[in-house]
């Protein structure tokens, strides 16, 4: 990757100006519950079945889907609330340093590529980043217009604007607004497995654009599990990934600080082939923020893993 001399501070009014050009272009955060009581899902179940014929056992049935993680509600899934998460030290949405939200140029689909007055381009297999948003406050409806904030490690395990010799980077960091059917994607690479984390993927949801690219008032802070089999085979088939085969044998789900106290709604999918390119899926459900507390770490250390220079990251 190339560097390019950081801009300085003095040019944040500029890039408020530029915001306003990404705004009219562009118009169009441990864990919450989700739980239906019996009644609330037996009146579910009575409206995705109405013109059949209503039994006992399809009563039964509907009484234990309430205990369960998702509901069938208007034809589609309800999943449960993704939970509350650390940002971790290198958030770069202002809240630990450099607040690369409001930069012009954030709201982008391909985030491979540094932008505005940075360069350097992220190495990697190339891989398509999607998320579901569910709005679990609107009866679990499609997230349309909300934003999402992405933003993950290197190849080498290092995240642009604090790694070592990336400082002067901003690549790997995106917003995207939802469509109408909740749906964000980004064009990446596959994150890699540094010392003491699972394979991750972090992210911040807001309910507009605006919020957004203001970095602040995000509405769910949280983090993405990736998978093993496809961490293994990407691994093994990017010799760039060389240090994530040692780091990915040492961790797991179970000891990892952030996922360890359980992992089912931030767990993706993931298919496609090194060769060709990878595609992690997520659904997320986004509880209203007031629901949205962060439970303390699952180990020592608050987050797990250290990079180069010591300091913990999450």
């Amino acid at each position: 990757m190339t560097n390019s001399p950081r801009h300085h501070a003095d040019e944040v009014h500029e890039h408020d100006r530029g915001l306003s050009h990404d705004l009219k272009s562009m118009l169009s955060r441990r864990r919450a519950l989700f739980v239906f009581g019996a009644a609330g899902a037996t009146a579910l179940a009575a409206c995705s079945t109405a013109g059949s014929t209503a039994t006992s056992s399809s009563s039964s049935s509907s009484t234990e889907a309430a205990a369960s993680t998702a509901e069938t509600v208007s034809g589609g899934t309800c999943v449960a609330a993704a939970p509350q998460e650390t940002a971790g030290p290198y958030p770069g949405d202002g809240s630990n340093g450099p607040n690369v939200l409001v930069e012009s140029g954030i709201v982008r689909q391909d985030i491979r590529s540094s932008f505005g007055a940075y360069s350097g381009t992220a190495e990697g297999v190339a891989t398509t980043i999607e998320l579901n948003l569910q709005d679990l406050t609107k009866d679990c409806a499609a997230g349309e217009g909300m934003a999402v904030y992405l933003w993950h490690c290197d190849r080498d395990g290092e995240y642009s604007l604090y790694g070592q010799g990336i400082t002067e980077q901003n690549s790997l960091r995106g917003v995207q607004v939802a469509d109408s059917a909740g749906r964000v994607s980004f064009t990446s690479i596959f994150p890699a497995c540094y010392s003491g984390r699972w394979p991750h993927i972090h992210f911040e949801v807001f309910d507009s654009l605006e919020s957004a690219v203001a970095g602040e008032d995000a509405r769910l802070t949280s983090q993405i599990a990736v998978p093993q089999d496809a961490c293994t085979t990407v691994f093994a088939y990017d010799s760039g990934y060389a240090n994530s085969v040692g780091n990915l044998s040492k961790v797991s789900l179970d000891s990892d600080n952030v996922f360890g106290d359980g992992w089912d709604a931030e767990l993706a999918t993931v298919s496609g082939e090194p060769a060709t390119g990878m595609s992690i899926s997520i659904t997320i459900g986004v509880a209203e923020k007031s629901a949205n507390t962060q439970s303390a770490p699952s180990g020592p250390g608050g987050g797990g893993g250290q990079p180069p220079n010591g300091a913990p990251r999450r």
